[in-house]
């Protein structure tokens, strides 16, 4: 196996600002365990939780999003679900499509302040937050 570009590791720490949860349309995949997980959080049975939170996909599930693009859980003042937020949204930005180069990883450090800021992950940590968004 080749050495990574990012052998020397990359450095992450959000901010909470919320670039990643707001005005892009797209999925944000989550698994029954954290529908159960979040649903309990929200104190609401798996049921409620789905018909008002979830779209099904062909993939999966994934989270509905406000007309504007948001994150349904983001508020003016953060994540209303954050320490039970999904695995898509803990791993960020350690997500394949940023990690294929280092480009990648800059055009990342162009969307989110906390990129290249912050804790050292070095690649051990790195490889096995990619592959927790590819199970």
């Amino acid at each position: 196996m080749s050495t990574p570009w990012y052998r020397d590791g990359l450095r992450f720490a959000c901010t909470r600002c919320g670039g990643c949860c707001r005005g892009e349309p797209g999925y944000v995949w989550v698994r029954e365990i954290e529908i159960a997980s979040i649903a309990r959080f929200l104190k609401l049975d798996v049921p409620e939780f789905a018909a008002a939170y979830l779209r099904r996909t062909l993939r999966d599930h994934a989270l509905v999003e406000m007309a504007n693009g948001d994150c349904v859980f983001w508020s003016p003042t953060g994540c209303r679900i954050y320490d039970v937020r999904p695995v898509q949204c803990r791993t960020f930005p350690f997500w394949r499509e940023y990690l294929r180069s280092a480009q990648a990883w800059a055009e990342a450090a162009r969307r989110c302040p906390g990129v290249n800021h912050g804790r050292l992950y070095l690649p051990p940590e790195i490889d096995h937050l990619a592959e927790l968004t590819d199970l």
